[in-house]
């Protein structure tokens, strides 16, 4: 009897066991989702809402590349193993023996291809002007090359500037056959002498431009000439051609500033707007220098821009000279 109560005692405790195996499980089942969702509780949803505006403050990608490295994830390539190209064109491989590629013809040109400007088929072809300097067009750009001469230019040359450099002197053959130039720039340069035909024969020369160099005598000009500047040089006035400006007609801007002038060179054209001559040594005016002394009616209403300061001449001693400006003098009336 004692056996077989131990019999049914080990049964009853293994049926309790087997019975409460499920019961636990389906407990858990049944908790699980309560836990899960205490976990949303506390999330405040109702401003989740993704902007341009809010992105930065809803999503912290601040430690972004802190928290993951890819750096290790990349396929590492080993540099010097792939073989080397063979030197010998025999050892390629022929890849016509594997596909036929059909011959095409070559390339026909039906128009003209311009490659440089329209003056490059006459010029020489190692032009020292566009090595030295910048061509853009019909412009030459040689500011600061280091330049002791005027370079050979392309005939279609029309504005030329070579200032800061070391050019010494201007030949007649500097400018041979460029009519179409219109400017030329040499400021700050060595200058001390220009042949007298150097600009004479450029028919469409408008702006000379020519101050702080070491000029004493000024060269014959073209009568296209509009401005001549040549500011800060050592010209006389016995570097100046006799009544050099009397012909030139289109003459509007003349600026002869800090020179060693005696005298304003008469005659002065009637197109004359500017007229600077500060800083020279003039010491007197005829009456005749800006007006006709027989004819006190002409008004000359170009003339308006007359600079003699920083000459030794009182101007109020010669009123005559002024009956006809528009304005008076800028210089000492005392």
């Amino acid at each position: 009897r004692m056996r077989t109560l131990a019999w049914l005692g080990i049964t009853s405790l293994c049926l309790g066991a087997a019975w409460a195996v499920p019961a636990k499980e389906e407990r858990r089942k049944a908790e699980k989702p309560k836990a899960d969702l205490a976990l949303y509780e506390n999330l405040d949803l109702d401003n989740y809402d993704l902007t341009l505006d809010n992105y930065g403050e809803i999503l912290d990608l601040s430690n972004y590349e802190e928290l993951y490295d890819y750096g290790d994830l990349g396929p590492k390539i080993e540099v010097g193993t792939l073989a080397p190209r063979p030197k010998d064109p025999a050892t390629l491989p022929n890849l016509g023996a594997t596909a036929d590629t059909p011959k095409l013809p070559p390339p026909t040109i039906t128009g003209p291809v311009h490659l440089a400007p329209p003056w490059a088929a006459s010029a020489p072809p190692a032009l020292p002007s566009c090595r030295l300097c910048l061509c853009i067009g019909t412009s030459v750009y040689c500011d600061d090359a280091n330049l002791e001469h005027i370079p050979p230019l392309p005939p279609e040359t029309t504005y030329l500037y070579a200032r800061f450099n070391r050019i010494g002197t201007i030949r007649a053959s500097d400018f041979t056959g460029l009519e179409k130039l219109k400017r030329i720039d040499l400021t700050s340069n060595f200058i001390s002498w220009a042949d007298v035909d150097a600009f004479r024969l450029l028919p469409s020369l408008q702006e000379l431009i020519l101050p702080e160099n070491r000029l004493t005598a000024l060269p014959e000009l073209p009568r296209s000439i509009v401005r001549l500047d040549a500011r800060l040089n050592r010209i006389p006035s016995t570097g100046l051609q006799p009544e050099a400006f009397r012909e030139l007609k289109q003459l509007q801007f003349l600026h002869l500033s800090d020179n060693q002038l005696d005298y304003i060179p008469v005659p002065l054209p009637e197109s004359l707007r500017s007229l600077h001559l500060q800083n020279n040594n003039i010491q007197t005016i005829h009456e005749d220098t800006f007006c006709d002394s027989q004819d006190h009616s002409q008004i000359r209403r170009a003339l308006e821009d007359i600079r003699l300061d920083g000459n030794p001449i009182n101007l109020s001693l010669f009123p005559n000279a002024y009956f006809c400006l528009p304005r008076l003098p800028t210089g000492r009336f005392f």
